[in-house]
């Protein structure tokens, strides 16, 4: 089922999702969702908040070298803790709760990751690439924060003038629809 996804400035993507203990169906139907919606909304990552759930799991499915998305590639991550993060590179982010906005965002290189995979059973992670982006902007989200806090006082000044914009200019289309 395609969920509905949040979009700043909502509330609870602020919030820090809690440990999950559970690993039933109810898990399995969640990250099932999940991934029908990030495919929906052609997205390469999704968190568990982004959907209105405060649950510690997150997905990811990078594209392969034909650019399609093989649910084969699938990764999907709970309980994550990051064991190592190096290095230092720059990547343009863009984000499902915050459409039509891509900046540039400062990050790990290299990270090694424990996680849970849908059973619980123990994981582990070396990434780098998109793949390290990927997964530490996914993890953000647990952790009630998105990227735009990410890229500096200057260009959050100019994201936030034309958010403000952008839903003044809805606000005003909203108003002469209705009667």
């Amino acid at each position: 089922m395609i969920l509905e996804v949040l979009t700043y400035p909502d509330k609870k993507l602020y919030q820090r999702s809690r440990e999950i203990v559970k690993f039933d169906k109810n898990l399995h139907e969640l990250l099932d969702d999940m991934y029908e919606t990030m495919i929906a909304k052609e997205g390469i990552g999704l968190a568990a908040i982004q959907v209105g759930a405060p649950v510690r799991a997150l997905i990811i499915n990078l594209a392969n070298e034909e650019g399609a998305q093989d649910k084969a590639d699938l990764i999907e991550v709970i309980n994550p803790e990051f064991l190592l993060k190096e290095g230092e590179c720059v990547y343009q982010e863009g984000c499902l709760s915050v459409p039509g906005f891509y900046e540039e965002v400062k990050r790990a290189a290299r990270v090694k990751l424990k996680f849970q995979d849908r059973f619980g059973e123990p994981r582990e992670i070396d990434a780098d690439g998109l793949l390290a982006i990927a997964l530490q902007h996914e993890n953000d989200h647990l952790d009630g924060h998105l990227f735009i806090e990410r890229i500096g006082y200057n260009k959050r000044k100019k994201f936030d003038k034309e958010y403000k914009s952008k839903k003044s200019k809805k606000d005003k289309k909203d108003k002469t629809r209705s009667p």
